[in-house]
């Protein structure tokens, strides 16, 4: 009776320490200092979830974590939600942060988006609203209504930033957010002071400022393009911008602006519909859009891509100055491009 007494005892400190060992010691050992992963209605059962991360090799072990399941009160079902595994955790903290649901944040980082698609597929990426129901949204005027936007000007609410979400944010509630920072940033009284000053509704500003972000990424020759497009809309003259024969090409590898192109049809094709495009033409950089609240006055009304390709403009008043320009610019492009296509 001795001897089992003691073999009970054992048995019993051995249960104690593997239990204590697989709760309370470290069971993921991934690469780099932690992963992210999904729960969503297909595996909420706190069972379903704990064996999708041992399938998926983010934990080492899963004893610990089916013992916890079996003890913690109050745990049925897991949040649907995104969640961040960090290196060195217990079954006992993973156990905790699943029980109590907590999920992790979701970084939205908006840079250049150009088309409705990119958006949706953004969106889609990084939360539980597929990109076709995002498609569906965005693409219904009545949907926009509330938001004081509509299908084309759907991206002026959008400024670029990084954005604080969960996974599981609705879309409604993702754009409500979306539109208040967009307020916030035109209640900024000099901004609108400015807007005022430049005859411009802010989103015929965001408007004119994708443009601009779209021709050229130095930005002292933004200064001068705000300036010229201006200059060209106060004149009732067509803007003639080749980002827009672009976009409504739906084509922005197009690194050369043919005749042909200036023929279609589309609202977004400057060349034949005089003042601004129905909307903007991608999300521009904040700055930009101050650069065009910051215009300066010029005689500018045309402009042109240096020789030298360099990134730069020549800007002139006249059309004879710029035509001169124009050729030069042609010139070098024609050598550049015979050169390209004779190599292997």
């Amino acid at each position: 009776m001795k001897k089992f007494g003691t073999i009970l005892i054992v048995v019993l400190l051995v249960a104690g320490t593997v239990t204590a060992w697989s709760i309370f010691s470290s069971i993921t050992n991934f690469s780099g200092a932690q992963k992210s992963f999904t729960v969503d209605q297909s595996i909420v059962k706190k069972g379903a979830v704990i064996g999708y991360l041992s399938k998926e090799g983010l934990i080492t072990n899963s004893i610990g974590l089916h013992l916890l399941s079996m003890v913690l009160p109050n745990w049925d079902l897991v949040r649907p939600g995104k969640y961040q595994l960090k290196k060195g955790q217990t079954a006992w903290q993973i156990a905790r942060m699943l029980k109590n649901g907590r999920v992790a944040e979701v970084k939205l980082v908006i840079n250049k988006l150009r088309t409705k698609e990119d958006f949706a597929q953004l969106i889609g990426n990084q939360f539980s609203t597929d990109s076709a129901t995002v498609m569906q949204f965005i693409s219904n005027n009545d949907s926009l209504q509330a938001f004081g936007v509509d299908t084309s000007t759907f991206y002026a609410i959008i400024i670029q930033d990084t954005y604080q979400f969960y996974w599981d944010t609705p879309l409604r509630q993702i754009l409500t957010k979306l539109k208040s920072y967009q307020e916030k940033f035109w209640d900024d009284i000099d901004r609108r002071n400015k807007l005022q000053s430049k005859h411009l509704t802010d989103i015929e500003a965001y408007t004119l400022a994708s443009i601009v972000d779209e021709e050229t990424n130095v930005a002292s020759d933004k200064y001068k393009i705000a300036s010229v497009y201006m200059n060209r809309l106060a004149k009732e003259m067509p803007l003639q911008a080749c980002p827009t024969i672009k976009f409504a090409m739906k084509d922005f590898t197009i690194t050369r602006i043919y005749e042909k192109y200036l023929s279609n049809p589309s609202p977004y094709n400057t060349y034949r519909k005089k003042g601004l495009p129905p909307g903007p033409i991608c999300t521009p950089l904040p700055a930009t859009i101050d650069i065009i609240l910051n215009a300066p006055n010029t005689n500018y009304l045309y402009f042109v891509a240096k020789s030298d390709f360099s990134g730069m403009h020549h800007f002139s008043p006249t059309y004879e100055e710029h035509n001169r320009y124009a050729i030069e610019y042609q010139k070098a492009l024609d050598i550049y491009m015979a050169k390209k296509n004779k190599q292997p």
